[in-house]
């Protein structure tokens, strides 16, 4: 690691003009490219307060050796510039998107003499006019047989072709009228050429005039009395609209725009783009990134802007508008920019209101479900948790890799109605049947870290109280220990609750270094050993091992981060459930709530037996008994509170829920203990 001292420019050297500048190693290669409009202000940033930098931007300049820059004349040039050079070296540390799969697009490759229409994958080619890309493959097939009704554009390959002009006939859809068949000269090149121009027309958007003048010859045809060849037309503009039935409609103003939509986490960032076209979805096609630095949405939407509507890339063109979630930081200079490479003025904008903002947000969810598709893809790879599992155990120096991980996270809402959740992770898949959940009964008010302490020690007391009592390890979370819905799974043989095999090897906490002490502490107050214990911040995503003063720091792009942070972020997911749960709970209020000695079992218990608290008004004492759990005195309480009396024999003590045990060996309190 070098010291970004020994190689900051010296003072005054750093031009205030425009410009990109390039951080290399010490081997000359370049990992970072950046652009700036003021040189001289960029990169003394990065040498002024390292500490203050991001940590990734603190490893970035720790990583290179020197730096230096090229003075440009206006910001659209350095924008051009920059992205030039990030082709050119694909510095290790740019933002760079990847195709989240291979998309398939309806291509016409023009710069043939007889162009042919064909389905193409991968790079794009100089003279091929793409389409697309769409969802599969056979739905490109499906519309192209539509439109060679009308467009009977060539479709075979070179070989095909050559062969059929050797034997001098034509192919099986020259015959069928799906082909003009020039490779028999029955079109000259230049109508063919037209019959490609004009699939490409309809295939951009302009559809409208193409049925019209079918509809104008087919009415002419039947005036003419040629009804055979009115019905051929009247079958070709039947199949047009079919065509145009497979793409939807959005905008009824024939608006032409791309909607590009972001869904991100600390790490990484899903793209979706939706093209429209003539006010209908032509295609969309996703992109995922690895997060490098501290970057913002702006930043992540002027590097997606430069690398797909760049030169060479993308091969759908620049349409008249972009809809994004966030404007880029120079975002005149990137219109200026992409409206030269169109031809044409190209509009950027976020929208606030209407049919366009309820469609980028529709593009919004696409690209959090390809997020999600995406780590789910990771996550189920066997190779990739095993090497997630073994990076995990180097950066924290464990005996063995950590094979069951359980991760606990609190949550609370300014210290009412706090909860937190256990959630299990074994060979790096979720166990989802051995999650638990905690109601926080110790601490009030927000304070994690007594809560996590509280957490650790009754997950842990009741795991050695079991493993002494029968030599097993019990699971947590039965509702005796206070755990808010928590049902152990039931032994099918014996009966009896499902106990865990082997405790956690790791011990994961929402949090940093107090947090990781407060689960420690639980720990040795127990006197369990032999478990580890580690906490993850989430702005950072630092690992924090107890006593340590500085965090662990996994690669940002490593499988072991991965792993890690899904943990974390099931957890709190698991949690935020549980407590909007408990606080919708206690935001309904019932007359039952009101009822003294009333525990939220019996409760449940009534009225799952009278359907409602109206019935159970109605009811006389002697039919509340009827319900298992309720006694005779308990009944009398019941109706007698529901009703404005009161119930024989209750005085003060009946009213405070304190009165002893009924007649029936029950007391008054069936809730939680």
């Amino acid at each position: 690691m070098a010291d970004p001292a020994t190689y900051r420019p010296a003072a005054g050297s750093i031009p205030e003009d425009p410009g990109v500048y390039r951080f290399r190693d010490g081997d000359g290669r370049v990992v970072y490219v950046g652009k700036a409009k003021n040189l001289r202000s960029r990169l003394n940033s990065y040498f002024a307060d390292f500490a203050g930098l991001h940590p990734r931007t603190q490893t970035m300049l720790q990583t290179a050796a020197r730096v230096d820059w090229t003075v440009v004349g206006t910001e659209v040039e350095a924008l051009q510039l920059e992205y030039s050079w990030i082709k050119e070296f694909d510095p290790r540390f740019n933002v760079r998107y990847r195709d989240d799969k291979s998309y398939p697009y309806l291509a016409v490759t023009l710069n043939e003499e007889f162009p042919r229409v064909l389905v193409m994958r991968g790079a794009k080619r100089r003279g091929v006019r793409y389409f697309g890309p769409y969802s599969h493959a056979w739905a490109i097939r499906e519309t192209v047989d539509q439109l060679l009704r009308v467009f009977p554009v060539r479709t075979c390959s070179a070989g095909v072709f050559k062969r059929q002009h050797q034997l001098d006939r034509p192919c099986l859809l020259g015959y069928i009228d799906k082909c003009s068949a020039p490779c028999v000269g029955r079109v000259s090149p230049a109508e063919h050429r037209l019959l490609a121009d004009e699939f490409c027309d309809f295939m951009a958007g302009n559809t409208t005039r193409f049925i019209r003048r079918l509809e104008r010859d087919m009415r002419e045809a039947a005036a003419s009395q040629e009804y055979e060849r009115a019905a051929r037309l009247r079958d070709d503009v039947r199949a047009l609209e079919r065509a145009l039935e497979k793409q939807t409609v959005v905008f009824g103003d024939g608006t032409d725009c791309d909607v590009v939509a972001f869904a991100e986490d600390e790490l990484e960032a899903a793209v979706q783009v939706f093209y429209v076209r003539g006010g209908r979805i032509r295609g969309r096609r996703g992109w995922v990134v690895d997060k490098v630095g501290d970057v913002t949405t702006g930043d992540l939407v002027e590097r997606f802007l430069m690398q797909i509507y760049g030169e060479g890339e993308g091969g759908q063109g620049v349409p008249r508008e972009v809809l994004v979630p966030e404007l880029p930081p120079d975002d005149d200079a990137m219109a200026e920019l992409l409206s030269e490479q169109r031809g044409g003025p190209v509009r950027l904008r976020v929208p606030r209101r209407g049919d366009k903002k309820a469609l980028l947000e529709t593009v919004g969810r696409n690209a959090l479900e390809a997020l999600k598709q995406h780590k789910t893809r990771r996550a189920s790879d066997l190779t990739t948790r095993s090497r997630a599992l073994q990076e995990i155990q180097d950066a924290l120096e464990l005996d063995d890799a950590p094979l069951r991980i359980e991760c606990y996270d609190v949550s609370n809402l300014q210290g009412s109605n706090v909860v937190a959740s256990m959630v299990v992770f074994e060979d790096g898949l979720a166990r989802k049947s051995e999650y638990r959940r905690f109601t926080i009964k110790a601490v009030e008010g927000q304070d994690d870290v007594r809560s996590i302490h509280e957490v650790i020690t009754r997950r842990f007391r009741r795991y050695l109280a079991e493993s002494e009592r029968t030599g097993e390890l019990d699971a947590l979370g039965d509702a005796g220990d206070g755990e808010e819905g928590a049902h152990q799974p039931i032994d099918p043989e014996t009966g009896k609750p499902r106990r865990f095999a082997y405790p956690p090897n790791l011990v994961l906490v929402d949090g940093g270094a107090p947090q990781v002490a407060a689960a420690q502490r639980a720990l040795d107050e127990l006197g369990v050993e032999d478990i580890a214990v580690a906490g993850i911040a989430k702005r950072l995503e630092e690992l924090w091992l107890p006593g340590d003063d500085d965090p662990v720091i996994l690669p940002r792009n490593s499988e072991g981060m991965y792993l890690v942070q899904r943990v974390r972020d099931e957890a709190h997911r698991f949690a935020i459930t549980f407590h909007r749960q408990r606080r919708s709970k206690a935001m309904t209020v019932s007359e039952l709530d009101a009822v003294p000695g009333l525990g939220p079992a019996r409760r449940t218990a009534l009225l799952k037996h009278f359907g409602s608290v109206k019935r159970l008004r109605a009811a006389t004492p002697e039919q509340i008994a009827e319900v298992p759990g309720i006694g005779a005195r308990s009944a009398a309480v019941i109706a007698a509170a529901l009703n404005g009396g009161t119930a024989p024999g209750a005085g003060p003590a009946g009213a405070s829920g304190a009165a002893g045990p009924a007649p029936d060996g029950r007391g008054f309190d069936g809730g939680e203990t």
